[in-house]
């Protein structure tokens, strides 16, 4: 008498491929994110503010290894210092590795130039409340697009002038303002012109003051959400403000090319830790999609719930509904 044939599932004739009928596949969602990612590619808008000559232009260039900056594409002659705060922006397709992104480099010519900078911080303001209003507009379109293009500021990177004393009122004033609306990264410029001491004295200072004024630059530690973030961020808010040496000029030292600034003592390495730092840790290899979702799930969420209950009592006026059933509505 012959046995059966025993097959395995789905009728395969034994000895053939078995399935694992315990794996479920779970984990094949982050190769398709991934794909996707990489197929749609991604935007990153940094806005950086400082008075002129403080070296803008060239640590962008630096951070980022190619003219990125307005100055590096759209150099004129003799560029004039504006009367007003102007707000000047050039972007640039990035790729690295097959990953592409969109970079938004946006500059703010004629910010603390003038001999009375009062409010000229609300220029700045109102540009990035612009560019949320834009986004929100794009969002409750009935037809809206599949992908919002993302204008909105990530990062504003404001330049402190090495003075080796402590922060300016206006630097108090715009930091305190724009926090609230922004991640703020503050750097001190040019720190290749203080001493060790005065650079450390000047870096505590100012932490002092950031403290004292209620500003809470990024990294926020209301944000940290694990153990894990609270040791990486920790590391980089002993670093704030970061001390910068930007340069996008080459030299040659001990057999190797590399971006500094030359003096009659040596070279100062431009692509020096600290500007590694802000590259790698802030901007590109950890930080980067965290600096992208505050600015939507808090930034921009806090202006967009605003702008709608705005909206809510217009109407409710234009209807004649008195505003206390609308709060007591809302509640």
């Amino acid at each position: 008498m012959v046995s059966p044939a025993v097959g395995g599932p789905y009728g395969e004739k034994a000895g053939g491929p078995m399935l694992d009928f315990s794996y479920v596949g779970i984990d094949a969602i982050l190769e398709q994110m991934r794909r996707k990612a990489m197929k749609q590619g991604f935007e990153l808008n940094i806005m950086v503010v400082g008075q002129s000559g403080l070296g803008k232009s060239t640590l962008m260039n630096t951070l980022f290894k190619s003219k990125v900056s307005r100055k590096s594409v759209l150099a004129t002659a003799q560029e004039k210092i504006p009367k007003t705060v102007e707000i000047k922006s050039i972007s640039h397709d990035i790729e690295e590795k097959g990953v592409r992104m969109k970079l938004t480099v946006i500059d703010t010519p004629g910010f603390g130039d003038q001999i009375n900078n009062e409010n000229c911080w609300q220029p700045i303001m109102k540009f990035i409340n612009d560019q949320y209003e834009a986004y929100l507009q794009e969002e409750i379109n009935i037809n809206r697009k599949k992908r919002i293009p993302d204008s909105r500021v990530h990062c504003c990177i404001y330049f402190i002038p090495p003075t080796g004393h402590c922060l300016r009122p206006l630097d108090v004033e715009f930091m305190r303002r724009l926090s609230k609306v922004v991640n703020i990264v503050p750097v001190i410029a040019k720190a290749d012109t203080l001493t060790l001491e005065e650079r450390d004295f000047f870096k505590k200072k100012i932490r002092e003051e950031l403290r004292a004024n209620g500003i809470d630059v990024y990294p926020q530690k209301e944000f940290d959400e694990d153990a894990e973030d609270r040791m990486i961020n920790e590391k980089i808010r002993e670093m704030i403000p970061f001390a910068v040496v930007g340069s996008d000029q080459e030299y040659q030292v001990n057999g190797r090319r590399l971006l500094g600034r030359k003096t009659k003592w040596g070279t100062i390495e431009g692509t020096t830790l600290v500007c590694i730092y802000i590259n790698d840790a802030l901007l590109a290899k950890t930080h980067m999609q965290n600096i992208k979702d505050i600015t939507s799930s808090i930034h921009y969420e806090m202006y967009r719930v605003r702008r709608l209950n705005e909206n809510n009592t217009m109407v409710a006026h234009a209807n004649g509904i008195p505003e206390h059933h609308l709060t007591a509505h809302e509640m």
